[in-house]
This record gives structure tokens, sequence and C-alpha cells, in this order.
């Protein structure tokens, strides 16, 4: 239903301000959160994002808490926020969050109470975090009295853990993915397979079982058996031993191996999130249409370390803890979409999708809108340009769109949803699987309020109503006000929105621990950023304030906001907000050019484009390509090498050899900065070499320009951040001399153009009537002479950029495309694990080493063994192979099994770190024995490579 805008800015009724007790409507009064008092216990953009908003709604009353890694162990990591909340009365801390254990869970459970209640805070709001999605978290804070800002803790057990989520699923008649549910239950019955046995066990330890469900025979044993599980996580003691259900892991596995032939596996854990928690095995079987047993057996033989992996990393080993792990179908060719979700337990509704699709290591990147609205328009526009295949693609997403919201209303409804959460989907084509349920706001919930804003009516009068376009004061509400809320409309605000996460990761997006940033630049106009108060200037000086990347938290450091009429505005202005941004630092490292190379490699392909989950990755490698490339192209040497060729060329006659020398002169740094910049960044050279890629063509083995190499050298240096602006330093920008020399060749092309009434793509045609000795437009042969002259000089030395296109041209660019019905290209051997493992380095060279030890990649947290009670995984006098892991070690949240880069035997432990130890990039770690000699590479052998390969490009395009 259409909004009347006109209607709302008009009717005196409508009270825009989030304060609702300042509104003229009583029934809008009634609804102020005033009265809420909260107590936020997350961390991030979250903490920062709810803060605004409360102030803004008019809650005076919140505070905020802080763990110890916020406030004490990283040197200036102290939280963003405090430059914001100065009253220290507001401010709180605990040692952790939610601790190591189940009893530290439980301890820090209580303390957050305890704060809470000592302090005056009636609510508590957990974010994204972790603990939003406890429902035994939840339960605690209801029975104290106090409010949850989240769904209840009922919503949290039917929806929040995934093995409960997806029983709901197909209870309701929502699509699943193929697999395991209860493999903890077919533990279990393993060591007692009949019903006697089964309730013998529960009566022997004691639990707290409900009889008729202990007498009920319809019962299938699985289905008891969870119950009798349920009842000894209550208790807090195992019922089987780690060990066994790693071994019922591998054979339902195997089985499903053999049932899915060619397919992998993926393995979550029931409480994980973020990419926490989840592990895929069974990459050896994609190509193998009829494996072998032998072959199952050894995929299926990766399950036990994985699941040890997984319990670990979202600390869920402990005696008593629910270790349920799913089991399920990978969908390879799989599209990652989300609908969000909100509810005051009894309607629900779907407020649009959001397409994920763009991650790596389950961790999303660049998040997009996905609209009915929106797919509707792209349809007409499609249509209109007579884009039949695009037309149809788009036709079967707004199929599937309309779908899932259905179905994530259904299930919201089934779980009594109570406030904001998201129903995740894989699609595969037309068809599509319900994933899990995030009972919490999700990191990229601002996607949504940018397309969508609510509109809560007064039942009793159509025209009393209020405008929400925050989903953290919608759940605010929600706590407060929850079934007096009518059920809203869903407003159209923006036709698209889109994310990018700002990470601290390097090159390979690897997380990258421990910098330090030392300027930001500030937002440009439409740029929205949330970065945790990052950017709040010194409230004393003014000024920007150094803040330390710790490593004990995700490596999330902003979300990077944008808006437009459609997707591709809004990625153009993504894209304009990303080349706008300067990061300065100490060892730091951001994920900011992967970000401005991945926007523009979509903008010049197609926006509506259809990657799937497994595109990054392929297209990282593709990145590492072009950086293997770039690496041995010398544009110093090339310029000198090109002048050379020219002055031989026209040195006849010594005045045009002088002229010619002297025009190059003036172009070299005008050429050579941004092609320096370019290839030192492939990140930066990708999205340059996806838009010309219609700016040029080969032609007989040669690279020829289809537009003005010039007008591409302009737009270069707005690509790179580097147009003239003499506010700036010299080295941000395009020089001064080099500036003047563009400008007065674009006027004179301009004007030449002009004259000849040609477009700008019409070089070639603008090229071949300058050449014409025979005088045009009417100029005299004086003049038409000085004009062929200008056109020599400014178009001489331009051949030099052609080398970046044949970067692309070595390493296959641009085969990695989008066909006409959106699907995206992927060349086969992008797939390949061991070029991934090559381009991975070739992105991000290993810390330099002496060839007896083996250093850390990273900072983070370092672990030798698997898990608590796990033998290490070498020891001294051990010999390794290849690619045996050797520690691990936790970034982020995010836990890293270390593969030994080279065969040898293990000398020197230097580090005892079984129980974790904080370790810094290049640390040694092991003194070893090589089974190998290293041989070091001759500079001078490097650099007559480099020169060789530069002079092979070069002779292509002169």
């Amino acid at each position: 239903m259409a909004y009347n805008i006109e209607n709302y800015l008009n009717n005196p009724l409508i009270h825009r301000d989030r304060r609702l007790s300042q509104s003229p409507s009583a029934w809008v009064r009634s609804f102020s959160c005033e009265e809420l008092k909260p107590l936020i216990v997350c961390r991030g953009p979250i903490r920062k994002e709810a803060m605004d908003v409360y102030d803004e709604m008019g809650i005076t009353h919140y505070g905020i808490l802080l763990s110890e890694k916020d406030s004490i162990v990283y040197p200036n990591a102290l939280s963003p926020e405090l430059r914001k909340l100065t009253d220290n009365s507001r401010v709180h801390r605990v040692p952790d969050y939610s601790g190591a254990s189940k009893e530290e869970r439980v301890e820090r459970i209580g303390q957050i109470i305890g704060i809470a209640k000592d302090n005056g805070y009636n609510a508590i709001f957990a974010g994204y975090g972790f603990m939003a999605e406890d429902d035994e978290f939840v339960a605690a804070i209801e029975e104290a009295g106090l409010n949850f800002i989240g769904p209840c803790s009922g919503t949290q057990r039917a929806a929040g853990k995934k093995d409960e989520a997806k029983r709901t699923a197909l209870q309701v008649n929502v699509s699943v993915t193929p697999g395991i549910d209860n493999v903890t239950a077919r533990t279990l019955v393993k060591n007692y397979s009949t019903r006697d046995s089964l309730v013998s066990l529960a009566k022997s330890k004691d639990l707290a079982c409900d009889e008729k469900v202990l007498a009920d025979e319809s019962l299938t044993l699985e289905a008891l058996a969870d119950h009798i599980l349920f009842a000894s996580y209550d208790k807090g003691i195992d019922l089987f031993t780690v060990e066994e259900l790693c071994a019922q892991v591998q054979a339902e596995c195997a089985e499903m191996f053999k049932n899915y032939p060619g397919a992998r596996i993926r393995l979550k854990a029931i409480g994980g999130g973020g990419g926490k928690g989840q592990r895929i095995l069974g990459a050896s079987l994609l190509v193998t249409k009829e494996p072998t047993q032998e072959q199952i057996d050894a995929a299926a033989a990766d399950a036990p370390s994985l699941v040890r992996e997984i319990l670990s990393e979202v600390k869920a080993n402990g005696v008593g803890d629910n270790k349920n792990v799913l089991i399920e179908l990978n969908i390879e060719q799989t599209r990652h979409n989300e609908i969000q979700l909100l509810g005051n337990g009894e309607w629900c509704i779907a407020l649009g999708g959001r397409d994920c699709s763009l991650q790596m290591h389950e961790q999303k990147l660049l998040e997009i809108s996905v609209t009915q609205e929106a797919l509707a328009t792209e349809i007409d526009k499609a249509k209109k340009a007579s884009l039949d295949a695009q037309a149809k693609a788009l036709e079967s997403d707004l199929t599937v769109l309309k779908r899932m919201e259905e179905e994530s209303e259904r299930f919201g409804q089934a779980v009594g949803l109570d406030s904001a959460s998201t129903f995740e989907c894989i699609v595969d084509g037309e068809r599509h699987y319900f994933m899990e349920v995030n009972t919490r706001i999700q990191v990229e919930h601002r996607v949504t309020e940018l397309v969508y804003s609510l509109k809560f009516t007064n039942p009793d009068d159509e025209n009393d109503f209020f405008i929400v376009e925050s989903l953290v004061e919608a759940m605010a509400l929600l706590a407060m006000h929850k079934e007096r809320l009518p059920r809203p409309e869903r407003l159209l605000r923006f036709g698209a929105a889109a994310e990018a996460r700002l990470n601290a990761t390097d090159d390979s997006l690897s997380p990258a621990a421990g910098g330090m940033i030392n300027y930001w630049s500030a937002p440009i106009d439409g740029e929205i950023r949330d970065d945790q108060g990052i950017c709040l200037a010194n409230p004393d000086s003014g000024h920007f304030m150094k803040y330390k990347v710790a490593g004990a938290y995700d490596s999330n450091l902003a979300l990077l906001l944008t808006k437009g009429e459609d997707r591709e505005q809004s990625y153009n202005h993504l894209s304009r907000v990303l080349r706008s941004t300067t990061l300065r630092g100490t060892d730091l490292a951001t994920n900011l050019e992967f970000h401005d190379g991945l926007v523009n490699w979509f903008l010049a392909n197609n926006v509506m484009a259809k990657p799937t989950t497994r595109f990054v990755v392929p297209y990282l490698t593709m990145v590492g390509k072009l950086k293997e490339e770039a690496n041995k192209v010398d544009v110093v040497y090339a310029f000198v090498k090109m002048k050379k060729h020219f002055i031989k060329m026209y040195g006849d006659d010594p005045d045009v050899g002088k002229a010619v020398s002297e025009a190059l002169d003036r172009k070299g740094t005008l050429l050579t900065r941004p092609m320096e910049r370019l290839l030192a960044d492939p990140h930066l050279l990708s999205g340059w070499l996806s838009w010309n890629k219609k700016n040029f063509k080969f032609q007989d083995g040669k690279v020829v320009w289809k537009r003005n190499p010039l007008g591409v050298l302009c737009e270069t240096y707005e690509y790179l951040h580097m147009a003239w602006d003499p506010k700036k330093p010299a080295a941000e920008v395009i020089w001064s001399h080099d500036h003047e020399l563009l400008e007065n060749a674009l006027t004179f092309y301009r004007e030449l153009r002009t004259k000849l009434g040609l477009g700008i793509e019409q070089f070639v045609e603008l090229n071949d009537i300058i050449q014409k000795d025979e005088p045009q437009l009417g100029y005299d042969e004086e003049m038409w002479k000085q004009i062929q002259s200008a056109h020599f000089g400014f178009e001489i030395g331009n051949e030099l950029l052609g080398l970046l296109f044949m970067i692309a041209e070595k390493t296959g660019f641009y085969e990695l495309r989008v066909e006409d019905d959106l699907e995206v290209v992927i060349p086969e051997y992008l797939h390949d694990p061991e070029l991934q493992a090559a381009m991975k380095k070739v992105l991000v060279p290993p810390p330099a080493t002496k060839e007896d030890e083996v250093v850390t990649p990273g900072g983070g947290m370092y672990y030798a063994q698997e898990a608590p009670g796990m033998p290490p995984f070498v020891t001294e006098g051990m010999h390794f192979e290849k690619g045996q892991p050797l520690f691990i070690l936790e970034v982020m949240k995010m836990f890293n099994k270390i593969p030994a880069p080279f065969s040898g035997t293990i000398d020197e432990i230097l580090i005892d770190g079984g129980d974790g130890t904080i370790v810094a990039k290049g640390q040694p770690i092991f003194k070893v024995t090589p089974d190998e000699k290293f041989v070091d590479v001759d500079p001078k052998e490097f650099e007559r490579l480099r020169q060789e390969t530069t002079a092979e490009f070069l002779s292509t395009v002169l």
C-alpha cells in the first residue's frame, strides 16, 4: 500500500520525534519508553547505536557493561563510547561477558543481574552478542523481575537453538536443509538401545524427567533420549563422552556422503552464530560422483577433530553442556538470504530480505537489501531494455522472496516471537532452505531500516499513528508495551541499501589484530558510519584519539552503509564512501581496499548479479593472480624503455626527437604515479580493470584503445581518490603540473569533439580524422598542423596504461564474469585449494623468518592442542609433514589451525601455550630442522626477470 508522505508531514497528530512523550496524541504518548532503564551488556557498533537511540527516545537512565578486555588488558582499546558517557556511575565492569566455562557463565549471569538491580536498571539489552541468544541468561533475567529487550526465553528455546528451530520449521511446513538435528540423541541411543535402558539411566542419574514422557511408548527412542539429555543439562552432567559423540558424527557423515555423492557436509554447533561453530568437510569428494568406501571413510575421518574445534569455539565442551551438532548437506551453489522479522507474541511481520552471500569463513562482508518493491522495479527495467534472461532471473528471485517472507512469518508466530529476529535461508535457484533463526538483532539490521520504516496506527483512528525507523527503538517499544502494540505497516523509505563491514583483516581477509588506528577521515555526505565511537574526537582537544584493535573480539571496526533509489545508486554511493575513506595506523590492516575493488567489480559487471557463498574465495584467488603478475611489472623501467623506443622511432629528425623526449618527460609522473598505485594494490586494480574492460580491445596481439586513454587517466585519478585538491598534501593527489597538463588535454579534445559532433566513446573516429593530411573543420593548414602536433604530444606515451590490460589478459581476469541470466561464472581452476593457498601467500607473504624457525602468521591467542585435555599437536623431537597442523591461533573469536609450511623436525618448543598465550605476528614458536635446505631468491635474478616480463608486456602496447 502506497504511503502518502504529505499526510505524514502535515498531520499535527503525527510525532516524528523519538520522544513519544512529546506527541500531541494521547495514544502515541502512551507508548513512551522514558521509564525504561536499560543496562547495555554488549559491545561494538550496536552498543554505541543503542546509546544514541536511547538518548533520542528520552531514555536517560541507561548504563553500559565493560569486560576487563574493554578497559584493562589492551592498551588504547578503552571503549570509545566512554568519550560520550562520562558519568562513571553508569559504567560497570565484569571480568568477561560470558565466561570461559559453564560455571563462569552462570556466575557472570548472576553478576550482571546483580549490577542491574543494584544500580536501578529495569531492563537488559544484549545487542547482537552471544548473550542475546542465551535462553538461560534470558530466563534468569525474567525470573529476577527484569525486562529483556529481545525475544523472551520461551522464544529463545524454541527458535534460538538450531536443532529445536529446525524441528519447529518442519512442523509448520517450512523448507529445511537435509540433515540430522539430533546426533547427541543418537549417540545416547547407541549406548542405551532400548526404552528400558534409557529410563533406567534417567532414574540412576536422578534426572528430573517428566514421568509422562518416560512412560509414553509412542515416543521414538531418539525423542526419549532428547528429553533425558535436556534433564542432564539442567543437572550439569554428561551422559556420553566427547569421543563417543565424535564417533557418532563420523558415522553419520559417512552415511550422508554415501547418500549424497559429490557433496560436502556442514557441521554446526546449535548455539553458534556469526560464523563461529561451523566447519565443512568432504572437499575431497566434491569432484567424485561415485566415491569408493575408502574415499568416504577418509573424508568422514576428519569429523572428530572438527567437532572438537566447534565445541571449543562456542565454549560447549564443558561438563553438562549441550553438545549437539547439526549435520547438514552443504548446498554448494547457494546464496545466503535472510528475512528481518518483528513480532509481539501475537503478530509477526516480515520486513523484506537481505542478501548476505558475499562472505568468507562464514563471516559476512557485504550485505544488500532485497525487497519485493525493488525486484519488481528491476524486472520492469529489464523488460523495457529487452533483457529477457535477466528479467526471468529476477522474477524467480521475487517468487522465492515472497515464499521466504510468508514462511518466516508463519515460523515467527509458531515460536511466539516477541521482538526482533532474523530468519536465515539458503537459496538454490528457485528453491530455498531454512537454515536457522537468529533470536536477536543482526549486525546488518540497518540495511533493513534504510528500506523500510514501521507505521503503528491507532486501531480506533487511522489518522493517529507514529513512525519508527529504528529496530533498536522497536525492540524497546516491544519490551515496554508488547501486547498493546498493533501490527505495524511497513513503509518504503529508500529503494535499496548496502552495508560493507569494515574489518581488521589483511589483504587475504585473514584477521589482523593488534594494529593501532592513528587517523580516520570524517564521513562524507550521505555516509552512515557505525564505528562504535572510534571516530568520536577527544572531548577536550577535539582531535582524533588513537585506538588499539584488540584481538579479543571479532574483527569488525565499523559498518559503512549507503542508500539509493535502486541498488546501482546505493553501490555507487558505497564506492564513493570507500575511496574517500582514509585510515592510517601502525601495523594496521583492514579490508577497505578489498571492498573498494569488490564493489566496483559488481558495478562494472552487474549489481543485480547472483553471487553464491562460494564467490569470495575464488574472487580473492583471482586478485592474488593479479598481484602475482603486477609484482613482475616495473613501471619506471617500462617508461624509460618506452621513451627510448619513441626517440629511436622519431630520431631521424632531431627536432622531432627532442620534442618527443620533452613531451614524454612532461608526462612521466602523470602516467607512472597512478599506475604504481594500482600495481601495488591488487584490490584497486581489480576494480579498475573491471571498469575499463569496455575501453580497450586486443587486435592482432596488440592493445587498442576504444576510448581516449587521457579520459581514462582522469577517471583513474578520481577512482584512486587522487583528484586535484590544493588543500591536500601533494603525496595524496595528482601533482599540480600533471593536473594542468591533463586539464589542457581534456579541454583540447572536448572542443574538438564538440566541433565534430562526436561522443566521448568515439575516440577511434576522432583519431582517424586528426590523422588526415587535409585540414578539417575549415581550419587552415598551419592551424591543422598545430592541432595534429598537440594531439601527438598529448597522446604519445599513453600506451603505457595498456600494460595494466596485459595483466588482465595474462591472468584471465575477464573470465570471471556475469552472464545474461545474472549467474556468476567462476573458472573452475579458481576453486583449486592449492592455488587458493598459494595466492593467499602472494596477497600476504608470510612473516620473515629464519630457516630453522616456525613463526606465528599473525597476532592472537596460541593453543598447543586441539581442545582441553587433548594431546599437543607436536612435541619436541617429533617429525612433521608439510600441511600438518602445528598449533591453533585464535584471532578475533576464530580458531585457526596453522599448518606446517614445510616438512621437518621439532627441535625445541619456544612457548608454553597449552592453556592459551597471547603471541605477536612473526613470533618464533618452534626451533626446527627442515627436511630440505632453503634457497634464497637472488635479488638480481628477480629484477632481471621483472624487467624481462615488463619488456614483454610493453611490446604489446607499442
